[in-house]
C-alpha cells in the first residue's frame, strides 16, 4: 500500500489554496493537496500527488502563480507542489534520484519564482550596505555576498543574495515568499536614507527569469550553452558573476547555488529562459544531468545546513541566532538591527541554531517536533526548524533551536517523533561532507 507523508517544508504550514470556496472543500483539498502519497518511502524515492487529477486542476488554478517554465514542467512529468504561493515541481522522476543525481552528476532547477529586486544610482551601494547585514562595500562588480535583511529588532525580514553589477547597479535575489515585504521594507528604509534621491528601486520579479544547474560535473558543460569567447562561465570563481549572450540577450551566470556542490545560477529575460532551460537539459545530458525539483532542493540544502526563510529565520529570529554571525558585519558601521545584534552578541544568546543527526533508523525528524535532553528532562529544551531522511547518508537528519548549553556538537538529545523520544546527538555543521 502506498504511504503518505508529509516532505519537508511542503507541508500544513503552508496557507489555504481556494479561498474562493466553501471552507469544507478547502479543507478538504487543503488536506489532501498536501499530504503527498508517496509510491515509496522517501528514502526509496517515491513522489506522487494525492489528488484526483480533477482536484489538482482546480487546486492549483485557483491562486498559484506560475513560472515561464510551467509548460517545460509538464512537458517532463512534473509532479507538483505549492510554495510561497507559487505552483512548483516538487520532482520529475523522484526526490532521491534527483538528489543523487546534483550530488554525483548534475541537476538543474527553476528558481524563477525567486524575486528579482534591483537597486541603482550613485547611492545604491551604500544604501545596501546600510540596510544589509554583510559588508556589500567588500564587493567589486562582478561579485555576491549572501546577506540578511533585518528589521530594527535584528530579526530577519528575508535573507538574500546580493550582486554588484556595473555601472553603479545592484541585484538582489529574495525569497518567493518575501518580495512584497522585502520590497515595501526597502522602500521604507530608502525614504529614510540621507540621499535617497539617487537611489532607484525597482521590482523586476515579473520581467527576469532564472535557473540553478548544480552538480560537479556542471563545469564540464557550461561553456557549451554560450557562444565561444575569451570569457569562460566555467572559469568563474565562486560568488563571481559574468555576463553571458544567450540568444542574442545578455545573462547574468553566477558560480552559486543552494544545494552544497559546485554549481551555476543563471538569470535571464523570462521570454528566454525556456530556451536556456533546454539547451542546458540537451548539453548536460551527456554527463547525466537531471531537472530536479524543490523536493531535492530541501534535502540538498538541509544536508548542508542552508537556511530556509519560514524554518531557520523570520521576523523574530536574529541572524545570530540562525548560526549566520559570518554574514553579520558589525564592524562596518551602522545598518538596520545593528544595535540589538551587537547587544546580542555581547550578552549572549537564549538559543542557538543547532544540527543534529539521528543515532539509528526511524521515521524523518520534522518541523516543529520537540526536542528533549537525553536526561530524561520533563521540559523540551528546543523545537526542530527542518528535518527530512538524509538521501546521502541514509539517517534522520535536522535543524533545531535549543538552548545554548546543547547546542554544542556532540551533544546527546532526543527528538520526539511520533510520541515517541528518539536518541540523537547534535554534529559540527554542515552535515554532510564530501569524503
Amino acid at each position: 500500500m502506498a504511504k503518505k507523508s508529509h516532505f519537508g517544508p511542503f507541508g500544513p504550514a503552508s496557507q489555504p489554496l481556494c479561498r474562493h470556496l466553501d471552507g469544507g472543500t478547502v479543507a478538504t483539498l487543503h488536506s489532501k493537496f498536501l499530504t503527498l502519497n508517496l509510491e515509496s518511502t522517501p528514502a526509496e524515492g517515491g513522489c506522487r500527488n494525492s489528488l484526483t487529477a480533477a482536484e489538482n486542476a482546480l487546486t492549483l488554478s485557483l491562486m498559484l502563480k506560475r513560472t515561464p517554465l510551467y509548460a517545460a514542467h509538464l512537458r517532463l512529468g512534473a509532479h507538483w507542489v505549492e510554495f510561497g504561493g507559487w505552483e512548483m515541481p516538487l520532482c520529475y522522476s523522484g526526490i532521491v534520484e534527483e538528489h543523487q543525481a546534483v550530488r554525483g552528476a548534475a541537476g538543474l532547477f527553476d528558481i524563477s519564482h525567486m524575486g528579482k529586486i534591483c537597486a541603482r544610482g550613485p547611492g545604491a551601494l551604500e544604501f545596501l550596505n546600510s540596510a544589509l547585514t554583510n559588508d556589500a562595500r567588500a564587493l567589486r562588480a562582478g561579485q555576491g555576498q549572501y546577506t540578511i535583511l533585518c528589521n530594527e529588532r535584528g530579526g530577519a525580514v528575508d535573507d538574500l543574495y546580493l550582486c554588484r553589477l556595473e555601472q553603479g547597479e545592484c541585484l538582489m535575489i529574495v525569497n518567493a515568499s518575501r518580495i512584497e515585504a522585502d520590497f515595501a521594507w526597502l522602500q521604507s528604509r530608502l525614504a529614510a536614507f540621507p540621499g535617497g534621491g539617487s537611489v532607484e528601486l525597482k521590482n523586476r520579479s515579473g520581467d527576469l527569469a532564472a535557473v540553478a544547474v548544480q552538480g560537479p560535473k556542471v563545469a564540464g558543460f557550461i561553456d557549451q550553452c554560450f557562444p565561444a569567447g575569451a570569457q569562460k562561465a566555467a572559469a568563474l570563481k565562486k560568488n563571481d558573476i559574468g555576463r553571458f549572450s544567450f540568444a542574442d540577450r545578455s545573462v547574468l551566470v553566477s558560480r552559486t547555488g543552494y544545494t552544497g556542490e559546485d554549481g551555476f545560477e543563471i538569470v535571464a529575460d523570462a521570454d528566454i529562459i525556456e530556451a536556456l532551460w533546454n539547451k542546458l537539459l540537451e548539453t548536460g545530458r551527456g554527463a547525466g544531468l537531471k531537472p530536479a525539483g524543490l523536493g531535492a532542493r530541501d534535502t540538498l540544502r538541509t544536508e548542508v545546513c542552508y537556511p530556509l526563510y519560514g524554518h531557520e529565520l523570520d521576523e523574530d529570529t536574529t541572524p545570530l541566532e540562525a548560526g549566520l554571525g559570518h554574514f553579520v558585519a558589525l564592524g562596518k558601521g551602522d545598518f538596520t538591527g545593528r544595535a540589538v545584534l551587537a547587544r546580542q552578541k555581547a550578552q549572549g544568546l537564549s538559543r542557538k541554531l543547532a544540527a543534529f543527526k539521528m543515532a539509528e533508523r526511524s521515521a524523518p525528524p520534522r518541523p516543529g517536533y520537540s526536542i528533549w535532553s537525553a536526561d530524561g528532562g520533563v521540559k523540551a529544551i528546543g523545537r526542530v526548524s527542518s528535518g527530512t531522511q538524509s538521501p546521502s547518508l541514509g539517517i534522520g537528519i535536522g535543524l533545531g533551536f535549543v538552548a545554548p548549553e546543547f547546542a554544542a556538537a556532540n551533544t546527546a538529545i532526543e527528538i520526539e517523533i511520533r510520541g515517541r523520544r528518539l536518541p540523537a546527538r547534535t554534529v559540527a555543521r554542515p552535515i554532510y561532507r564530501r569524503s
